[in-house]
């Protein structure tokens, strides 16, 4: 039972380290190189398949009458909007290749609101629905901010506002808005296929944990493989625990006016990682994803801390 407990109260950090191991055993056994191969394809593959389920099972436990915005959104989505404002002066102050650092900590800051907040959110308790909403606002604030921003940080990449707004939405909808439709369907119309799903306690965080075990094997590389020196890819990383902890903080800090810290908080400090790790491969220099590939940790440590937190109490 003590090892079940354990298991239970640190999925999370479990979850990354396996995916570390893993990543580490098939990348550095020459033996196993014809394996890795094979389920690389397999596990780019699975991980949008994750992200989709995570999504359809928490919609299906949604009170969809209650979707609506309310005042704390408007004040995480001023402060989100403002911090970037203060990146892209410190950016642009800079030569082209001196400006490596502040894009990997941007793309911790300008990437939306996690899939799987509002899984870590019920978790601890909050409101599902105030979670649900406001990862539908911090996308669509993404979309706006990407193609004013990027262009101006990277003039290389040729990125016109219309067709890189229309290709992120795209990206959003696919991931957002169709498990929601498809669970809406589901919730509605095949109300014993519903019942089972809800049924099936933690089913999302769980699958959660299995899609983080991918992205972290899958960071892991990425930061293994990275033509950086150690010192800036030590830099991004504590650089990257400084923005995780103050958007967490400054994200509590305005939801206990409002009487919801613990969902302002994970609505500004969990961010999707692999959105902005794809941006960052798609529109900036590459060497940028290190950032948030070092944010997975940051706040995946942060939530299993407050998950241990709400257990013990």
């Amino acid at each position: 039972m003590n090892i079940i407990r354990f298991i239970k109260d640190w999925t999370l950090p479990i979850a990354m380290g396996l995916g570390t191991l893993i990543y580490l055993v098939f990348g550095f056994t020459p033996q196993l190189n014809e394996a890795a191969m094979f389920f690389s394809p397999i596990m780019t593959t699975i991980l949008p398949l994750f992200m989709f389920l995570i999504l359809f099972v928490t919609f299906c436990k949604v009170d969809f009458r209650q979707l609506r915005p309310v005042a704390w959104h408007l004040w995480i989505g001023i402060f989100q909007v403002l911090f970037i404002g203060i990146l892209m002066v410190l950016i642009l102050d800079l030569e082209q290749e001196d400006r490596i650092l502040l894009e990997a900590i941007m793309m911790c800051v300008i990437s939306p609101c996690a899939t799987a907040a509002a899984v870590v959110t019920q978790k601890l308790g909050g409101s599902l629905e105030q979670m649900t909403t406001y990862t539908f606002l911090s996308n669509f604030i993404t979309v706006l901010l990407v193609p004013v921003c990027f262009p101006l940080i990277e003039p290389s990449a040729n990125m016109e506002f219309w067709p890189a707004f229309l290709k992120i939405l795209n990206e959003v909808f696919c991931v957002l808005v169709v498990p929601m439709i498809l669970a809406y369907f589901v919730k509605h119309y095949m109300k014993s296929l519903h019942r089972r799903i809800v049924a099936v306690r933690d089913l999302s965080y769980y699958l959660w944990a299995c899609s983080l075990m991918i992205v972290t094997g899958t960071t892991v590389k990425n930061i293994v493989h990275a033509e950086a020196g150690i010192f800036l890819l030590m830099a991004i990383a504590l650089l990257g625990l400084v923005v995780c902890i103050i958007q967490f903080a400054v994200g509590r800090y305005i939801g206990r006016f409002f009487g919801h810290a613990q969902e302002s908080g994970q609505a500004l400090g969990q961010k999707n990682t692999a959105f902005a790790i794809w941006l960052s491969n798609a529109y900036l220099n590459p060497l940028s994803s290190v950032g948030p590939g070092c944010y997975i940790l940051w706040q995946n440590i942060i939530n299993s801390i407050e998950i241990w937190q709400k257990r013990k109490e």
